[in-house]
């Protein structure tokens, strides 16, 4: 394991990651027992080759699954990410290019900040900050299960 903690080093883990990784037995362990999806998909991003090609696309469509998990804080008007997710899986299978999926993710990107406003702007967004740390993690949770089932197996660092 101790080589894998010198490769996460060198690729920039965070520290937690890294502290959370020198307490388990096996990489496999590790990947197994991981809680945190978004760790694992920077891992895998990491390890997948450039933006845009095609070692990217078995990534694209965990990511967009682990994506799916947040459209149900987004209000039903809002179509924007869907459409940013929708776009990357089409993406993921053949269906649309990587300049579809760059138009898409800009317009999910200024939904994001018109929503960000408007809650700053709301008094009761600093209650739904404790409501989200829980709901995040189980989200990354739940992210974590789904970048199992697409990568089963611990990846070569």
């Amino acid at each position: 394991m101790k080589n894998q903690i010198k490769k996460l080093r060198e690729l920039g883990a965070c520290s937690g990651a890294i502290e959370w990784a020198e307490k388990q037995e096996s990489p496999q362990q590790a990947w197994d027992k991981c809680e945190r999806g978004d760790w694992m998909l920077w891992l895998l991003g990491k390890l997948s080759g450039e933006p845009g090609g095609e070692k990217r696309k078995k990534l694209v469509l965990a990511a967009c699954e682990c994506a799916r998990l947040s459209l149900k804080y987004i209000p039903e008007s809002e179509k924007r990410p869907l459409q940013a997710i929708e776009t990357a899986e089409a993406w993921a299978v053949g269906k649309a290019s990587i300049e579809d999926v760059r138009t898409a993710a800009a317009a999910a990107y200024a939904a994001a900040a018109a929503a960000a406003a408007a809650a700053a702007a709301d008094a009761a967004a600093y209650a739904a900050v404790a409501v989200a740390a829980v709901a995040k993690k189980d989200t990354l949770k739940q992210c974590a299960d789904i970048v199992r089932k697409h990568y089963p197996k611990v990846p070569e660092i």
